[in-house]
């Protein structure tokens, strides 16, 4: 594996720099799917060409739900970190707008997510992932440190190529609850706590469970973690097609602002994480 074990009793006590217990940061997916093509994420089984309801289903995040998210999302003081394809630079260019005026940091997720890393033709991966990099700088202005791979997928070079590509944090795994250094071979990547389970894709369409519950899991992650006595992360993944959907933007909303304005709990980005961890090197695990 790419990191070595530390059990966290073992670890330092202390706080983020502002003095809080936990820096919860928020994903936003804003996510391009070819039509007919490659891997979807459906809400009913996949029918023929043309899959119109699932391909609706979808588009309805682009159109509606990222919108709504950064709306609530703004309001709360939470500014998201935004795992976006880049194909929707071309196809909604509006969703761009909206992630700006939230004060969103751009996250490198791929060009669509009718791929993924492991479809990619052997020797392009590196320079697929710099290629993403480089559209997000050319549109945003800032090349961005951190990637999410699609599906959460990873080669036997993937953390190689992103280290090499210039990518200095990885949002997939949840191996901890502080984040840790992973050794790809051509130097350091920090992994910041990514949610598997507080993740709307995996537990609201996966597994099938509603918005309330989902809600409940965000406020008992917050009430566990804040007994910590060591400075930890939360993450909570969102999508605009999923979480997006008015039934479930409201519950879930809810619950992150209260969250948000718990005392001991710091609104951060995944990039001011980073910055936290390069600054103190006690704030991971290692």
């Amino acid at each position: 594996m790419p990191w070595t074990y530390s059990a966290i009793p073992s670890r330092r006590e202390g706080t983020w720099p502002n003095g809080a217990r936990v820096a919860l940061w928020v994903a936003v997916g804003i996510e391009s799917y070819r039509p007919d093509d490659g891997i979807t994420e459906d809400i009913l089984p996949r029918g023929p060409a043309p899959d119109l309801v699932n391909a609706a289903w979808r588009d309805y995040g682009n159109r509606v739900g990222a919108f709504r998210l950064f709306e609530r999302l703004s309001g709360i003081g939470i500014r998201p970190a935004v795992l976006l394809n880049t194909d929707v630079y071309d196809e909604a260019p509006e969703v761009r707008a909206a992630a700006r005026a939230a004060g969103s940091e751009i996250v490198g997720h791929g060009r669509s997510n009718s791929e993924s890393l492991t479809t990619l033709p052997p020797g392009e991966e590196e320079a697929y992932m710099s290629g993403v990099a480089a559209r997000i700088e050319a549109v945003e202005g800032t090349r961005p440190k951190g990637w999410s791979s699609q599906w959460l997928a990873h080669t036997p070079t993937s953390l190689g190529s992103l280290a090499a590509a210039g990518y200095r944090y990885l949002l997939d795994l949840r191996l901890d609850d502080q984040p840790v250094w992973l050794d790809t071979g051509a130097g350091r990547i920090l992994a910041i706590p990514y949610a598997a389970e507080l993740n709307d894709s995996t537990t609201m369409i996966g597994r099938q469970m509603d918005a309330r519950r989902f809600a409940d899991m965000i406020r008992d992650e917050a009430a566990e973690l804040l007994a910590s006595r060591q400075p930890v992360v939360m993450s909570v993944v969102l999508h605009s097609f999923i979480s997006g959907q008015p039934w479930r933007l409201r519950p879930i909303a809810d619950a992150l602002a209260e969250v948000a304005a718990t005392d001991g709990v710091w609104c951060a980005t995944p990039s001011e994480i980073h910055a936290a961890v390069v600054s103190d090197p006690d704030l991971a695990a290692g």
